[in-house]
């Protein structure tokens, strides 16, 4: 199976290449730069691969939830490329990304929380499945920290940049105190790939028509009253 995955969701961008069971990625801190790096990327890997796009058999894409933009860069990307060679594709959330190295390392449960800007995170508890990928346990959110939902009883690593913005908060509201905190940890497409393989394998993929960002939220700024109020804060 060879398999191409992106992902540029949040000031990471990363991509990765399965090809007969072998991960071969890239990653960067992009800042808001992934535009003038994502195609190098791509282009290098494959290169170094020997591949054209026409010999993958599918695409893995992030979708977030993340920056707006950063989201609409590699979804577009990708559908693209799904369109143009008929490919089917695998939808990734940045969230279950996050909570598969944590797991990996032996964590049982991991509260990831992204900062969504405008006092909100986006955030999803996650198992240990019996496959060790990410179980996501609710919904996904997208909350101001102080209403995150309390967390069942357990040890819990918390993973993502909420946790550098309101540790605080979230523990307060969790209820939670973890384990441990990586509050520098980005989304990567290697750990995509791990998450999709199954899901290729199953037959459980989308088109390329089908393929639309996760954001969570419609809103991405403030009014001008609420910057008002933020100021006088």
């Amino acid at each position: 199976m060879k398999l191409l995955a992106l992902d540029t969701a949040t000031e990471a961008c990363s991509v990765a290449l399965l090809i007969n069971g072998e991960i071969h990625a890239r990653f960067v801190h992009a800042g808001r730069s992934h535009t003038q790096q994502l195609l190098p990327m791509v282009r290098g890997l494959m290169a170094e691969a020997g591949l054209g796009f026409a010999q993958l058999d599918g695409y893995v894409c992030g979708v977030g939830p993340g920056s707006f933009a950063g989201v609409r860069i590699g979804v577009g990307y990708v559908k693209g490329l799904a369109l143009a060679h008929e490919r089917p594709v695998v939808p990734v959330s940045s969230l279950s990304m996050l909570a598969l190295p944590s797991l990996d390392a032996g964590a049982e449960g991991v509260l990831v929380a992204i900062d969504a800007r405008l006092d909100e995170v986006y955030y999803a508890a996650y198992r240990r499945g019996a496959d060790g990928l990410p179980q996501r346990i609710d919904e996904e959110l997208v909350t101001p920290p102080a209403s995150v939902p309390r967390a069942a009883s357990g040890a819990w690593h918390a993973v993502g940049s909420g946790w550098g913005a309101y540790a605080s908060a979230l523990q307060q509201a969790s209820g939670v105190t973890p384990r441990s905190i990586d509050a520098d940890a980005l989304p990567r497409a290697a750990d995509a790939l791990r998450i999709a393989q199954p899901l290729f394998a199953a037959g459980a993929t989308i088109t390329a028509a089908a393929l639309v960002p996760r954001y969570l939220r419609n809103k991405v700024a403030l009014t001008l009253v609420e910057q008002q109020v933020h100021r006088t804060r």
